[in-house]
């Protein structure tokens, strides 16, 4: 079965796309490869998304903030799906992807911005790991080989709308 490539994109790629890519590596499907990145990284990962990960026992690429650069460049791995997480990401003058994916935005708040107590703060990253979750389960159940790019992005486009 072909794994089909994903990169998830967020302003700082140290909390939501870092999730993500964990979640889409880790899917029970087996039909994602996930990758993250966003146009201005931080300096290291959340502490609290680094815990979540952890308790999904990912396996994949080491996880670290880094550039979305990585990803447009031609020697960069050709993604099937890139996925904006945050509208911040969007306004930053996105690359032109290697091999013409298909793309979707799903708007999570960033976690990180989260007050309160720490229990509250984790209250946050679970809420933004289950309904990263519900997205990617509804992807992993598409039927990919028998859409083409352009309905694929408005089923994309579509699972974010249905679960708002």
């Amino acid at each position: 079965m072909k794994k089909y490539k994903v990169l998830f994109l967020c302003h700082h790629n140290s909390a939501r796309s870092i999730i993500a890519q964990a979640l889409a590596t880790t899917h029970l499907s087996g039909k994602f490869e996930g990758f993250s990145a966003g146009p201005a990284p931080a300096e290291s990962l959340s502490p609290y998304a680094i815990e979540l990960i952890q308790e999904m026992h990912y396996q994949g690429e080491a996880l670290g903030p880094k550039s979305w650069d990585v990803y447009s460049s031609p020697s960069a791995p050709k993604m099937d799906f890139i996925i904006s997480l945050s509208d911040r990401a969007i306004g930053e003058g996105v690359p032109v992807w290697p091999g013409s994916p298909a793309t979707a935005h799903w708007d999570f708040s960033d976690p990180a911005h989260t007050n309160g107590t720490n229990m509250e703060i984790k209250r946050a990253y679970v809420s933004l790991l289950n309904g990263l979750q519900a997205r990617i389960d509804i992807m992993a159940a598409l039927s990919f080989e028998r859409l083409d790019k352009y309905r694929l992005q408005d089923e994309l486009k579509a699972i974010h709308q249905n679960l708002q």
